[in-house]
């Protein structure tokens, strides 16, 4: 029952961990982008359709990223080069992304995912590794997706603590202006990577659609989106910690199911607020705790223009 559990708590928490490390990625630029809701839906939205309109999952999955890095780079250009409010406008671009969702997806209601595509998703095992007792079965027996999420917060670390330019990264989110004065391209890198974090939250959007919902509807993230934000806080802005987050959120995500099928009736609606009352308690919690290493990029949220420093 327990590694049950965990299995499918891996699989509702991909979602999350691609969203959240791509809200991750765009805050260690200095960049707080709230926009991750409705890039998750054009990812979704896009992935499915041109899934279904073409049949090929490589071709759905690039049109989730890009339809996630279009809306990033919007935010991009309004809140780097522009300078307007961050927080407006990824509130913004959650309701463009919204509004994009339902207008691409009202001719896809109800429409299922071709079979190519739920096959090439279906779950592989890893030899050796899918074999350890408890681990292999809850991490090791899943589809390519979920693969591809462990591959991304493996390189996100290296990338983040064990490269230069990962290093020039966390200082251009810390001291824009001490960054340009090193010579660093700032606006080069709040570009580059808030339209990667789009990306990722696109990708999050297209596991929903295509693996876990084959079946297009619609508000199919149901607020993920909101969750990743905080959970970039629970992480400490730490990849490893963001995937730890996402799969612990994933398992209250799907609670209610495994306490029905145990026999054990609580309503519905109090279990669909755990993810929510939990994101609460995260971010109170979060106010509570001063060391350093757990604080946000210094300069997060604020805008940079070069003729002020």
């Amino acid at each position: 029952m327990l590694e049950s559990f965990l299995y499918a708590a891996v699989i509702s928490g991909t979602p999350l961990l691609f969203a959240t490390l791509g809200e991750l990625i765009t805050e260690k630029a200095g960049n707080l982008n709230l926009g991750v809701e409705g890039m998750m839906l054009m990812g979704a939205v896009m992935g499915f359709g041109v899934g279904l309109w073409t049949g090929d999952p490589i071709l759905a999955v690039l049109g989730a990223i890009a339809a996630g890095a279009f809306g990033a780079a919007i935010f991009a250009y309004l809140t780097v080069s522009l300078r307007s409010n961050q927080v407006v406008t990824g509130l913004a671009l959650t309701i463009f992304g919204t509004g994009f969702a339902s207008f691409i997806g009202k001719s896809l209601v109800g429409q299922v995912t071709p079979q190519p595509i739920k096959d090439f998703f279906r779950s592989v095992e890893i030899p050796v590794l899918s074999d350890i007792p408890l681990i292999g079965p809850v991490f090791f027996r899943h589809d390519v997706f979920i693969y591809l999420g462990y591959l991304m917060i493996i390189l996100a670390s290296i990338y983040l603590f064990k490269t230069r330019k990962g290093l020039n990264l966390r200082a251009v989110g810390e001291n824009a202006a001490a960054a340009d004065a090193s010579g660093i391209n700032v606006n080069l890198y709040k570009y580059v990577h808030i339209i990667i974090g789009g990306a990722l939250c696109g990708l999050g959007g297209a596991y929903l659609s295509l693996v876990t919902i084959p079946v297009w509807q619609e508000g199919v993230t149901a607020g993920r989106g909101w969750i990743a934000v905080a959970l970039v806080i629970f992480a400490s802005w730490n990849p490893t910690k963001a995937m730890i987050g996402a799969f612990l959120f994933g398992g209250l995500d799907i609670l209610g199911f495994r306490l029905q099928s145990m026999g054990i009736h609580v309503s519905q609606y109090l279990i669909d607020m755990l993810p929510y009352i939990a994101t609460v308690a995260v971010l109170i919690l979060s106010t509570r705790n001063n060391k350093k290493e757990d604080q946000p990029p210094r300069d997060l949220s604020v805008p940079y223009f070069r003729e002020e420093r």
